[in-house]
């Protein structure tokens, strides 16, 4: 009999594929919410990965990527179990908001408890069903709303496993990143389950560029565990790592013209932006505080003093990194998406 693999209640035996409602806290209606998951095992036994978005609720390039990757023919050859949650923050994504009705943040409130705030239950339902029954877990996040991230990886990189899932990912940069207190990155850690994080494109935006990157990334992890077939002949990006990254502020209100683009190369001192006053005179000039790569940047053209508006993640060689950024979107460009028929 094939081993039994149960999510919500419900088995998923080896060769199944089912999609399963996992039930949260209900609204004031009275009607139910659920958290969507679909859970897809190999005929063959192997590693079990979870793939997960919109734990804020607003972070919608990773509910994509999702859905693209469970329709991918790739999977046809699949050893182990994948479960995929396209949607975490069902009530986020209602309201188009990053956080949920009781105003906390979701990526906060890992692990949860069974009676504590709603955030906090629906943080220990998704432990519980989900990250707990696997080894593995991919966790996709955007920008916050008017910013955007540069396709991206974070992680724990002095663990050589999941530095060696990160390279195997492919994004163009790596990045090193210590555990947040009640995110679900730590929680899963506890748990020891190796996961990654993916950062890229903008909150309530689907970037097309950002969303390949994620599908073939994951497929990339995947074929690293065994879980799917090495391709020949394939090409994998290694990306750049990078240790430190800073933001720069505003320091100055007023109205922005940027200078420099997501992904661009740029020199310690060299001009960001000009913050502008209504009539057009010149309030303060935004420089680079050191040679790196933009890794994330503000959309808005108008800002506070003290504003987050320029992410740059420090290399040693950075024009390789933008050189890297130029093969990725060749890459992709070339590359055909092929669903299950």
């Amino acid at each position: 009999m094939a081993e039994e693999f149960v999510i919500g209640g419900i088995p998923v035996r080896q060769g199944e594929t089912k999609r399963i409602d996992l039930p949260v806290v209900r609204l004031y209606t009275d009607t139910e919410m659920a958290i969507p998951v679909y859970v897809q095992r190999g005929k063959r036994s192997g590693p079990s990965l979870f793939v997960c978005a919109a734990i804020h609720g607003d972070e919608l390039n990773g509910v994509k990527v999702i859905s693209r990757l469970i329709n991918s023919r790739a999977l046809k050859s699949l050893r182990g179990t994948l479960i995929a949650v396209p949607v975490v923050n069902v009530y986020g994504m209602l309201h188009r908001s990053r956080y949920l009705p009781d105003g906390r943040d979701l990526n906060r409130c890992f692990p949860g408890t069974s009676k504590g705030s709603l955030a906090s239950r629906m943080a220990y339902v998704f432990m519980q069903e989900v990250v707990a029954k696997c080894q593995y877990g991919i966790d996709l996040h955007t920008g916050a709303l008017h910013r955007s991230n540069l396709p991206q990886i974070r992680g724990n990189l002095d663990d050589p496993e999941i530095r060696e899932l990160g390279r195997a990912f492919g994004a163009p940069v790596m990045l090193h990143a210590n555990l947040r207190d009640g995110s679900l990155r730590e929680a899963a850690t506890d748990l020891h389950v190796k996961t990654l994080l993916y950062e890229a494109g903008e909150a309530l935006r689907f970037d097309d560029l950002c969303i390949r990157s994620g599908v073939r990334g994951i497929l990339n992890v995947m074929r690293q565990l065994k879980m799917l077939p090495l391709r020949r002949g394939r090409k994998v990006m290694r990306p750049f790592i990078s240790y430190e990254s800073s933001w720069v502020r505003a320091g100055g209100s007023g109205i922005v013209r940027f200078e420099r683009k997501l992904g661009e190369w740029v020199q310690k001192g060299e001009l960001l932006a000009t913050i502008l006053d209504p009539y057009g005179h010149e309030l303060d000039i935004v420089s680079s505080n050191d040679d790196g790569i933009v890794i994330g940047r503000t959309n808005l053209p108008l800002v506070h003093e003290g504003d987050a508006m320029y992410h740059i993640a420090s290399f040693r060689k950075s024009h390789e990194v933008v050189k890297r950024l130029d093969e990725l979107q060749d890459t992709l460009a070339g590359e055909a998406f092929t669903e299950k028929p």
